[in-house]
């Protein structure tokens, strides 16, 4: 027993040592194209043995160490990634403090609140997101549901798949989606994480106390009437009187409906895709924007130093060894990154072929887990190396998560996506009669005669993503 104990403490001693750089590695891959950037030219700063390939160079030369990263790091990289899985299982053990449902302490609160309110400005909602699961203690299973869920949320602060979708692609089960979506909702901005406007205002009432007030309750059992400022007739329903009614409309319309937009209060004119995907002799070749991304390479002048025996102190010695050992690393996880970009790349080209040929119609459904099998990476992996990455492509630029949707199996075998299907009701609605406009009954009916199994709640659910009003409200007199 007693060398086990030694060997575990070991192993955790070891992984306390990887873990830096595993978190390097990690926030490399999912960094945005022109956020990489200036982090990569923050590195040069801060290390003078990097150095930046010449222009003319740049495009014919590889480095070294790059080079020599493509057998070994993939496996390297993913090594990292597991033993560090292995450490948050045993610190969530050893601290017996996994996600049980309840609500955060006050001073987790507090926490959790200092870490909001310090975000920088440039800071996307999912990596904000990312940081304070990052200072929550989970399973292995947990945190990759946790991850799946962040990546799923939009930037105005909804989730936008259901816990059956994200259980079907993930083979995790649907009760631990949910349980973890309760803690998601705990997260900041109050009311992120939510499913729908009524849930995200509960959510924010409930983080200010408000759980048994009037307010709360004509959210939760009025909510249409609300939207369509019927506050006589819920006043009449609730058998009080208007003014109050009026008085706790007054303090919802305080709460934020788009809680995710605060930090979008520097809205970008455009985007850099990380990806161009072309059309080149019938074909479609994949190549990439690496014009923002220095070209890096260990300087030979302080592999020199090291070389000759100049240097008359260890500890510039060592100092000079710890930063090219960590040029090397960067280097390498630049390199990762591209690879993995890469391949993710070239799975959405190959599977989604009819989409870049004719549009959103014909997305075919394609799920994070399948590309991950067939890249050889996990599937959080794939979450990351997509996540605030975009592809420049026939049909406009996309988002690279864009492609990843679940989808429906048509009466002839045909698979259909979601967002195709979605399309679909959009279509629908822009050649309806202005009369007579379609009930979501009627578009359940005519999908049906399609081919397309479809529920009525989920065409309601696709019209309000599509912000299309109710077929009484879409009436023409």
């Amino acid at each position: 027993m007693a060398g086990q104990g030694m060997q575990q403490r070991q192993s955790l001693a070891l992984q306390q040592v990887l873990s830096p750089q595993l978190q390097q590695s990690l926030l490399i891959l999912q960094t945005p194209l022109l956020e990489l950037r200036n982090l990569v030219q923050q590195e040069m700063e801060t290390n003078p043995v990097l150095e930046e390939l010449p222009e003319d160079s740049a495009s014919n030369e590889r480095s070294e160490t790059e080079a020599s990263a493509d057998e070994n790091f993939k496996d390297e990289f993913e090594k990292l990634a597991s033993l560090d899985e292995e450490w948050r299982d045993y610190m969530a053990q050893s601290a017996n403090s996994s996600f049980d449902g309840r609500r955060p302490s006050r001073e987790a609160d507090e926490k959790r609140q200092f870490l909001f309110d310090s975000i920088p400005v440039q800071e996307t909602l999912q990596q904000n997101l990312m940081a304070q699961l990052n200072q929550t203690l989970l399973s292995a299973d947990d945190r990759k549901a946790a991850e799946l869920i962040i990546g799923n949320i939009d930037d105005d602060g909804f989730l936008q798949s259901t816990t059956e979708e994200m259980a079907l692609n993930s083979g995790i089960p649907q009760e631990d989606f949910e349980r973890v979506i309760g803690l998601i909702q705990t997260f900041y901005p109050a009311g992120v994480g939510a499913r729908d406007l009524r849930e995200c205002l509960l959510i924010q009432l409930g983080r200010q106390g408000k759980e048994h007030s009037l307010e709360h309750r004509i959210v939760s059992e009025h909510m249409d009437d609300l939207g369509k400022h019927r506050f006589v007739e819920i006043a009449r329903r609730m058998a009080i009187g208007a003014d109050e009614v009026q008085k706790a409309a007054d303090n919802i319309a305080r709460l934020n409906p788009r809680p995710g937009q605060i930090f979008a209060a520097a809205p970008q004119n455009y985007v850099l895709p990380d990806v161009i995907v072309e059309k080149v002799d019938g074909e479609y070749q994949i190549s990439f924007n690496n014009e923002q991304i220095p070209h890096l390479r260990i300087s030979n002048l302080y592999k020199d130093i090291i070389g000759s025996g100049d240097v008359q102190t260890s500890d510039v010695k060592d100092y000079i060894r710890d930063k090219i050992r960590s040029g090397k690393f960067l280097i390498r996880s630049i390199h990762q990154r591209q690879q993995t970009i890469m391949n993710i790349a070239q799975q959405i080209v190959s599977r989604q072929r009819d989409f870049l040929e004719h549009g959103a119609s014909h997305l075919k459904p394609m799920t994070m887990a399948e590309v991950a099998d067939a890249v050889g990476v996990h599937e959080t992996t794939v979450s990351r190396a997509v996540s605030g990455k975009y592809m420049a492509t026939p049909q406009g630029v996309f988002e690279m998560k864009y492609f990843f949707t679940g989808g429906y199996q048509t009466a002839t075998g045909e698979s259909l996506s979601n967002t195709s299907v979605k399309q679909a009701v959009l279509d629908l609605v822009k050649h309806e009669s202005g009369s007579a406009p379609l009930s979501d009954h009627e578009i359940v009916e005519i999908l049906s005669e399609r081919g397309i199994p479809i529920a009525r709640r989920t065409v309601a659910k696709y019209r309000s993503e599509l912000n299309i009003l109710p077929s009484h409200m879409r009436r023409k007199y």
